[in-house]
């Protein structure tokens, strides 16, 4: 099959000789088409099959595969070829006081890559593009607030709040580039807010999100912020960081996708120092324990299944348990090496820190850098 055949069974033109010999003209101006090879673009008011995620030419960014009108009209920077060359890739940019309304969209700060560094409040808003549209998913390309109160932990001078959705509100500040979060969405017709609220003077500030709109068969499992997927992978609180310290106000789950074959999970810290919640309120009866404590004794804490009769919860369904940990140790006092595994499903982690009612050394609360493995299914 010639070139121009295949052309139009793809595009499902009735291609007749006087048609054929007039597709320079059709495919537009002369420096975008080579009459000696007939490769040329694609009619501009011909649909693309699809509209998928597709990469964008520069490698770094991902972009909807649409047809080259569609793209310029939407306000979209074509970035490379998809669809074999049917379509382009659109990749679409948004920043303050705009409206999102495409699969994805990156949420950017004025003058990106430049910094932020006076105050100021930018809110983007995010529009369903359909009503099977069931969770947005963000991903913090670039992340980059003030940081929270040192002895608290509350964002009380640059915060990012997201709102709107059925999902609690989300607030959250700091450094969190490579983090990402799901926020649902399900049945909601008006936009979702997204507002980097901006107040302290001198602070320089950098974002870029990638906000992906998701559909119900894709979504993420009810209940999860946070969804990882592969067998093995790094799980860290926001705002996790060099000189950090782990947020107040913050209650959610991070869920871990059981990969096929695989039975347990295996939790151990990044390094010795990446784990730092607390420290529990001293009491006799957690003493002697490495920082480990009774959930009482914790305003700060995470808790994840476990498979030993003895940490059975008063609420907990039997062969179910939830154990807590807070304080400076993730495993028993020197315990080595520091890892837990659990058999339980699903794979999932829940972090809750409290409102920042006491101040505390942010030494003590850096927050949880935990690295995970599936283990294989015994045969």
């Amino acid at each position: 099959m010639d070139l121009d055949t295949l052309y139009c069974s793809l595009l499902t033109l009735l291609c007749t000789p006087q048609l054929v010999s007039n597709w320079p003209l059709l495919w537009g101006s002369e420096s975008d088409h080579n009459t000696d090879n007939r490769q040329g673009k694609v009619l501009n008011f011909f649909p693309v099959p699809v509209s998928d995620e597709c990469m964008a030419n520069d490698g770094r960014r991902s972009g909807v595969c649409m047809n080259t009108y569609e793209c310029r009209i939407q306000n979209g920077e074509s970035m490379g070829h998809c669809a074999m060359g049917l379509g382009v890739c659109c990749v679409f940019t948004a920043s303050c006081d705009q409206e999102a309304y495409n699969n994805i969209t990156y949420f950017v700060n004025p003058h990106f890559p430049g910094l932020v560094n006076s105050p100021a409040v930018c809110t983007l808003y995010v529009r369903k593009i359909a009503p099977s549209i069931s969770q947005i998913r963000l991903d913090f390309v670039h992340f980059s607030l003030g940081q929270p109160n040192r002895r608290t932990g509350v964002c009380d001078t640059d915060v990012f709040i997201m709102k709107g959705g059925i999902s609690r509100e989300l607030r959250l500040c700091g450094y969190n580039s490579g983090q990402h979060v799901y926020y649902d969405v399900d049945n909601v017709k008006e936009p979702i807010s997204i507002t980097m609220n901006m107040s302290k003077e001198h602070q320089d500030r950098l974002w870029e999100i990638k906000i992906s709109q998701i559909e119900f068969r894709r979504r993420a499992p009810p209940g999860c912020l946070q969804y990882h997927r592969g067998s093995s992978g790094i799980i860290q609180t926001m705002n996790f960081a060099v000189n950090g310290r782990h947020l107040a106000n913050q209650d959610y789950s991070i869920c871990v996708r059981q990969e096929l074959g695989m039975c347990s999970i295996a939790y151990e810290p990044c390094d010795e120092n990446s784990f730092k919640i607390g420290p529990p309120i001293q009491s006799d009866e957690g003493s002697g324990d490495g920082g480990r404590a009774s959930l009482s004794e914790c305003d700060d804490r995470i808790t994840l299944p476990c498979d030993f009769e003895e940490f059975i919860m008063p609420k907990g369904s039997p062969g179910v348990c939830d154990l807590l940990h807070c304080g400076n140790s993730f495993c028993k006092e020197n315990e080595m090496p520091c890892r837990i595994e659990s058999s339980t499903t699903p794979f999932t982690i829940q972090v809750q820190f409290g409102p920042g009612l006491r101040e505390e050394s942010p030494e003590d609360n850096l927050g949880m850098c935990l690295r995970y493995q599936q283990q294989p299914c015994n045969p």
